[in-house]
């Protein structure tokens, strides 16, 4: 999505040329190129490493279950986001984090960053007032029960793809 007006002075913002950057959103007023301005979320693949198993959730009275996810904090890191956003959806302490890959969500302008979430056990599980429902799946069974044609699908997917490639499946 391109801005059509200057975020620090609210001016109409024209296009203009920018060396080795082609065609940029420009503000005369400010006489500033203004580049494109988004979001950053974190989605994480929560594993259980003594049941080896994955958390899948249902919120704002979804009937559908997706992945944990949550904004990025300005100047957060991403990974103390991820350990922030299941410590304060689901009260458990990540133990380790992998990255696994991006995708932008144009519909909110949301670059979506995708990372698998290690946690001991459920002993510490407390879900907060964010999580309807939740279930903790089997690698066969979570396919079948996210959100199908999701990003949070796409993500899993992806994930449990390269885990089966990665035994022999």
């Amino acid at each position: 999505m391109i801005e059509k007006f200057c975020h620090e002075c609210g001016t109409k913002l024209t296009k203009k040329e920018l060396e080795n950057e082609g065609i940029v959103p420009f503000c005369p007023k400010c006489e500033a190129f203004r580049f494109p301005m988004y979001n950053v979320a974190v989605s994480m693949i929560v594993i259980n490493k003594q049941t080896n198993k994955i958390l899948l959730i249902k919120q704002y009275g979804k009937d559908y279950y997706v992945l944990v996810a949550g904004y990025v904090n300005r100047t957060e890191q991403l990974e103390h986001a991820v350990a922030r956003e299941i410590k304060e959806e689901t009260g458990m302490t990540v133990s380790s984090i992998k990255f696994n890959r991006t995708q932008f969500y144009e519909p909110s302008d949301v670059l979506m960053c995708n990372f698998t979430a290690f946690v001991e056990n459920d002993v510490e599980f407390c879900p907060n007032g964010e999580i309807d429902a939740y279930r903790w799946f089997t690698y066969d069974e979570v396919r079948k029960n996210i959100r199908q044609n999701s990003l949070a699908a796409y993500f899993l997917n992806a994930y449990l793809d390269g885990w089966q490639n990665a035994i022999g499946r």
